[in-house]
């Protein structure tokens, strides 16, 4: 028999735009439905749902209000967090219980013999015009530095999510809108053992790294990709390809992460003669 594990599914870069309107064609609130249900349906023991990020496309009020009815129904709890194309008050009027004590969308959880720390790493004050790279303050590093200890301290393994990746993945305009101070974050996170694994979201492709030997797994969106077209100067490109989430798998000793491309199967199951 195999050992234990508890779970948790991971959506990042949802994109949701307003009625009426599409991303190269496609309706991002459909895609996501689409996704939610084929994970919800294929997985009804996750613990949890994650949110990695870029909600909307806009941040508008009616995107994160488009978005809202299609978690209503959700079984199992919901964290979100900030991505680029997210705006932190209008995030807020739809996820009331999602900012902390000093106004950023952190969260630790628990999901088995993990802690999940899910950072905050929109860099946007709504003062300038929209900036996609990321940043974590100082205010969001002393939380981290607390978090850590407190995850040492109850002998908890430690699994971080954030939108932004903290480190090069070989397409160039999307490398130049990444974490923008990713050595205060990787240098945390080497110095504690205790952390197993980093989960991103941002680029839109299934990518596997290593940040200096930290294990780091980025993920898809649910609705458009970028092409497949290394070293490429531009992150407006996009690409119909499949849609796709996470499943984070947390056993004893061992951290899983899987991939779903829900757009691909409809879940038949054969069986052939070995």
């Amino acid at each position: 028999m195999g050992e234990h594990f508890d779970k948790a599914l991971i959506f990042t870069d949802l994109h949701i735009v307003p009625e009426g309107e599409t991303i190269i064609d496609l309706d991002p609130l459909d895609r996501f439905r689409e996704g939610l249900a084929h994970a919800l349906a294929r997985h009804p023991d996750a613990r949890h749902l994650i949110l990695l990020g870029d909600l909307t496309h806009n941040g508008t009020p009616a995107e994160y209000a488009r978005l809202a009815p299609a978690l209503a129904d959700c079984p199992i709890p919901i964290t979100v967090t900030m991505g680029n194309h997210d705006l932190r008050d209008n995030l807020h009027a739809v996820f009331p219980d999602a900012l902390d004590r000093n106004g950023f969308v952190q969260s630790a959880l628990d999901l088995g013999p993990l802690r999940l720390l899910i950072l905050d790493t929109h860099d946007y004050d709504g003062q300038a015009p929209l900036e996609h790279d990321g940043y974590l303050c100082a205010t969001r590093l002393a939380w981290l530095d607390g978090e850590l200890a407190r995850a040492a301290s109850d002998g908890k393994s430690v699994v971080v999510m954030c939108h932004h990746p903290p480190c090069p993945v070989g397409f160039w305009a999307m490398d130049a809108i990444g974490l923008a101070n990713a050595d205060d974050l990787l240098s945390r996170l080497h110095a504690a053992p205790h952390v197993k694994h980093l989960i991103c979201g941002h680029i839109h492709r299934t990518i596997h790294a290593s940040a200096d030997g930290l294990p780091v797994s980025i993920l898809k969106s649910p609705c458009h990709q970028i092409p497949m077209i290394l070293g490429q100067g531009t992150f407006a490109d996009s690409v119909d390809e499949p849609g796709a989430y996470g499943i984070l798998l947390a056993l004893k000793n061992t951290v899983v992460v899987h991939t779903e491309d829900f757009a691909l199967s409809d879940g038949s199951v054969l069986t052939y003669e070995r």
